[in-house]
């Protein structure tokens, strides 16, 4: 029977409060917020799809050379139109045979791919990668805006493990009207019909559950939450108390995660040893899928959801790009996408080489040796991912690259730094320039040790640059 034999899961540093937004305000629309997770300017549904991604495999200590099936979700994927999947496979080396779909258009979109993942792993594959990361977006005086979250949970599947997907059942219905984004449109919207809004999120959860075989008794209850209201208002069509729907909720911390809303709330069942619960999404139009997962053991989980750093509500619009200005005109680097594109394994998984004719490292692996200057060829090799800072500067307002100006404007001053890259065993390192996030400037200094991350780098010709980044090492 498929089985989730890993968990992962993540959410931004940054948080702001439910009170933050009433002072701004007046008042709160997000009832049973109270407070929520905010990407930094430097993240998206793709870096938080890594970072949930990276703890999965962990977790179940899974080589990602063996996933032969890839899922990713997100109701606000950073790109309309792309196949997200490639440059999520590219960052952990996956199989490029692999089969690889992408959810998107409803918060039900992480289900979705967990459902899909179930079937591939009934028919030919066996190992899954499901992951569902998202970021919804509303105007600032929306009650979704004010609900509206950030983070991502991913799920390795394999054919037998500590927690069984035992049943599962769906159900569709018209509600038109709900929660809706037009085509080129950047937020969310919903008519705000409370009635019509929750008998479409009532019936449509009660139909799916009601599809279950048996009548099942979960201690947990992973549910759809557009706000920390309504999944208790569902709690009698889910055939539930609203203790179990307490049990796994995310929202009251997190925020609206919309299709990572129920993987989220799923994972943090998990994690804290429920062996009996059942998940179910909703998804504006409007549908819903229902899981039972049976866990008889602990299923391992890593996950890093703590906030550090709370946001006044204007610094909230910042992080945002609302109050922003525009990059300036001119004197940036250009780097074509082809060229970018031959960097990506030393951008992504920190490929470095190892010269051919004295066994020096280089990073990047190209050009001449710069112990001995043969131009050799170089030996691939993946660096660990972890280092010590050699040294370090400050970038402030107006010192960044016009290509990196418009992202230094939401985040504010940056950290840029040379690091001494350690290879697998820690015995030999190479040095490489390398941008900070995660933490103020002054949070680096020379002989700290840090870690590497994937993050957004800037966005040039209309196309996101994705690369490594440092942040102070976790313990």
């Amino acid at each position: 029977m498929s089985a989730i034999t890993g968990v992962g899961a993540y959410a931004p540093r940054f948080r702001i409060s439910a009170d933050a937004f009433e002072e701004a305000w007046g008042q709160f629309h997000a009832a049973g917020v109270s407070q929520k997770a905010v990407p930094s300017a430097d993240e998206d549904a793709l870096t938080m799809a890594y970072e949930a991604t990276t703890r999965a495999l962990e977790a179940a200590g899974t080589d990602p050379t063996s996933v032969d099936w890839l899922g990713f979700a997100s109701s606000r994927p950073p790109e309309a139109e792309e196949d997200l999947t490639a440059r999520l496979g590219a960052m952990f080396a996956l199989p490029e045979s692999s089969t690889r779909q992408v959810f998107t258009g409803s918060t039900r979109a992480g289900t979705r791919a967990l459902w899909a993942g179930l079937d591939a792993l009934e028919s030919d594959s066996t190992t899954g990668l499901v992951v569902a990361a998202d970021a919804p977006k509303g105007d600032p005086d929306d009650a979704v805006d004010h609900a509206a979250g950030a983070g991502a949970a991913a799920f390795v599947l394999e054919r037998g493990g500590p927690a069984e997907i035992v049943d599962r059942a769906e159900y569709a219905a018209p509600y038109p009207g709900t929660r809706f984004r037009a085509t080129g449109d950047d937020e969310t919207h919903a008519l705000g019909v409370t009635q019509y809004d929750r008998q479409a999120f009532q019936e449509t959860i009660g139909g799916a559950v009601d599809g279950l075989e048996g009548d099942p008794e979960p201690e947990a209850a992973a549910i759809q939450a557009p706000d920390g209201k309504l999944p208790y208002r569902a709690a009698g069509a889910a055939g539930v108390g609203t203790d179990e729907i307490r049990a796994a909720a995310s929202v009251h911390e997190l925020g609206d995660l919309g299709a990572a809303s129920v993987p989220m709330s799923l994972a943090t069942a998990l994690s804290e040893g429920y062996e009996s619960v059942l998940a179910v999404s909703h998804g504006s139009g409007a549908g819903a899928d229902a899981l039972l997962i049976e866990a008889d053991a602990d299923v391992p989980v890593a996950t890093a959801l703590e906030g550090e750093d709370p946001l006044s509500y204007a610094e909230y619009l910042r992080q945002r790009g609302i109050v922003t200005t525009g990059p300036p005109s001119g004197g940036g680097a250009y780097v074509s996408i082809p060229t970018w594109r031959r960097s990506i394994p030393l951008r992504y998984r920190l490929e470095a080489g190892r010269c051919s004719e004295c066994g020096a490292l280089s990073f990047p692996p190209e050009g001449a040796c710069d112990d001995c200057n043969a131009l050799a060829e170089y030996d691939p090799l993946e660096l660990a991912g972890r280092g010590t800072i050699e040294a370090v500067t400050t970038i402030s307002q107006g010192g960044a690259p016009p290509e990196f100006a418009e992202q230094q404007s939401q985040s504010g001053d940056y950290a840029a730094a040379i690091v001494a890259l350690e290879t697998a065993g820690g015995d030999e390192t190479v040095s490489a320039p390398a941008m900070g996030t995660d933490a103020a400037p002054d949070d680096f200094a020379v002989g700290d040790r840090v870690e590497t991350t994937i993050r957004r780098i800037y966005t040039q010709e209309g196309v996101t640059r994705y690369g490594f980044k440092i942040r102070p090492a976790g313990e």
